[in-house]
């Protein structure tokens, strides 16, 4: 192993692991997630790389079997092949790779997620409950009434423990949790999760289902006609997703999130001019789940720029205060955990309106 690592010093490349999902639930995400990691990676290579050395993707299927992914990650460690870790995957994923990558290289994971993640050499930058979901729910309480609630979501770490937080915000903004319900990813109980909806009684539905089981659920929520009547909320909604639910499935559909392919900013427009400069017009629709990983590599060039380094010990000293400017405006970690505006939107056939910042 320390030959290979001796000759890909010689060749001065540092190989980013672009964990992001090609198949499951999740798989719609990926091939805009690969376009926009190409993007940002000619960014920072035109920047001068990472001190000095040309950056590499080695993407990896991050919509396999956790374990699996944990596996390849491993392999390609062994072989010499990854310098850092990066990417938009479900947090069972990252739960996997945590143990396989602590005290290797440096993991900046991207995702939305339940928050409280501490460990070391782990760098977040995606949004957490607390400034995504929190003050959303007192929008819709406070401009649509919606004030009893009832959650689906898939049966895993992140809308589990995203659900916890929900009780909680309930309970302080005077909301009423009616009922709530989990299944397996790739489940296919939509029809059964729409009438449980229906049948408790409930002003808004709260989604905590991704991609493709979502868009199945909107479907079905569509077909029985609940969503004239019971809005839906989610921090997982992007616009892919909008494009496969249809039109029609997405009225009184809202999201929270740090971007938006519509976003009306200057940040915002310059990222979709270059994508478009990059890609052409059939370039995968820009997505927020998409954007998180462009934040991710800026992420790491912003590290390690700071830091003046490479090595983990050196970064994990230099994580606290990072800051950067890019197309959701100004990032800071706090700690490991990136802070950031986060906007409110409601769908509008396939793409969303912006209505406020959170």
């Amino acid at each position: 192993m320390g030959r290979v690592l001796a000759a890909r010093e010689r060749t001065g490349s540092w190989r980013v692991a672009m964990v992001v999902p090609l198949q499951g639930p999740a798989g719609l995400f990926g091939p805009s997630c690969e376009a926009i990691s190409e993007l940002a990676v000619h960014e920072v290579n035109a920047a001068g790389g990472i001190l000095g050395r040309e950056v590499q993707l080695e993407i990896v299927d991050g919509g396999a079997p956790p374990g699996k992914v944990a596996d390849e990650l491993r392999r390609l460690l062994d072989l010499g092949r990854v310098d850092a870790v990066t990417g938009w995957h479900i947090s069972s994923v990252r739960n996997a790779l945590a143990p396989v990558l602590a005290g290797r290289v440096p993991y900046v994971y991207t995702s939305l997620y339940e928050g409280g993640e501490r460990r070391s050499g782990i760098y977040c930058c995606g949004e957490v409950p607390r400034f995504q979901i929190r003050p959303a729910l007192r929008w819709l309480r406070d401009q649509l009434g919606v004030r009893r609630w009832f959650i689906v979501g898939n049966d895993y770490v992140w809308p589990r423990g995203t659900s916890v937080a929900v009780h909680r915000y309930a309970h302080e903004l005077g909301l009423d949790i009616v009922g709530e319900t989990f299944v397996q990813l790739g489940s296919p109980t939509a029809n059964q999760l729409a009438m449980h909806a229906a049948l408790s009684g409930c002003d808004g539905v709260f989604m905590l289902l991704v991609g493709q089981d979502a868009v199945y659920f909107n479907q079905r929520f569509a077909e029985y006609g609940l969503h004239e009547g019971i809005v839906r909320f989610s921090p997982l909604m992007e616009e892919n997703m909008l494009l496969a639910s249809g039109d029609s499935a997405t009225r009184n559909l809202f999201a929270s999130a740090a971007y938006f392919r519509s976003l009306v900013t200057a940040d915002a427009a310059d990222l979709r001019s270059r994508y478009m400069q990059l890609h052409g017009p059939t370039a995968p629709p820009l997505s927020n789940m998409a954007e998180s990983c462009y934040e991710g590599m800026h992420t790491l060039a912003t590290l390690v720029s700071r830091a003046g380094t490479t090595e983990l010990a050196g970064l994990n000293a230099a994580i606290d205060g990072v800051a950067y400017h890019g197309p959701r405006g100004t990032i800071e970690f706090q700690g490991q955990q990136a802070a950031q505006h986060v906007y409110l939107a409601a769908a509008n056939g396939y793409d969303f309106d912006v209505i406020t910042r959170l």
